[in-house]
């Protein structure tokens, strides 16, 4: 039986659990269902390293606070929907310079190869949208081979 392969996008934002929770209700009854969580950070601030540290310290911080993330999740959503943890991995990620959120998720889809990516919807002016972009505009015009849930 093939598994289906689901990247989930996560952050500590309520759109972020509510997709969450939209995974853990259409998986909770699939057994053929995989999940992986992935949580995205972006690059350090410039001052960062003018206070001595490394990108080795930011990484290992950025590194923790996910965890606390995922196991909030795991613990809180996942599990009491009836996924097993067995059926749940974890990914953290840090930008690099010039890289995007988007292109890092769909970096990690292509890599892990997943059919299907999830993520929730944050609230932005079309000011803002314009100017900055969007997570989820990004990754649904570049779905050219999986497919992309976006939670609002």
């Amino acid at each position: 039986m093939n598994k289906r392969k689901i990247l989930l996008a996560v952050n500590d934002g309520e759109t972020s659990f509510k997709a969450v929770r939209y995974v853990g209700d259409i998986c909770g009854r699939m057994s053929d269902c995989e999940i992986c969580l992935l949580n995205v950070s972006p690059e350090p601030p410039p001052y960062y390293y003018l206070e001595g540290h490394s990108l080795a310290d930011y990484v290992k911080e950025r590194n923790a606070e996910a965890d606390i993330l995922f196991k909030k999740v795991i613990e809180d959503i996942l599990q009491p929907a009836g996924i097993a943890p067995a059926r749940i991995s974890t990914r953290s990620y840090v930008i690099s310079q010039a890289e995007t959120i988007s292109a890092a998720i769909r970096a990690v889809q292509r890599e892990g190869g997943f059919e299907t990516v999830v993520v929730g919807k944050r609230g932005v002016s079309k000011a803002e949208e314009f100017l900055f972009g969007s997570i989820s505009n990004a990754m649904a015009q570049s779905c050219e081979s999986f497919t992309v849930w976006i939670v609002a």
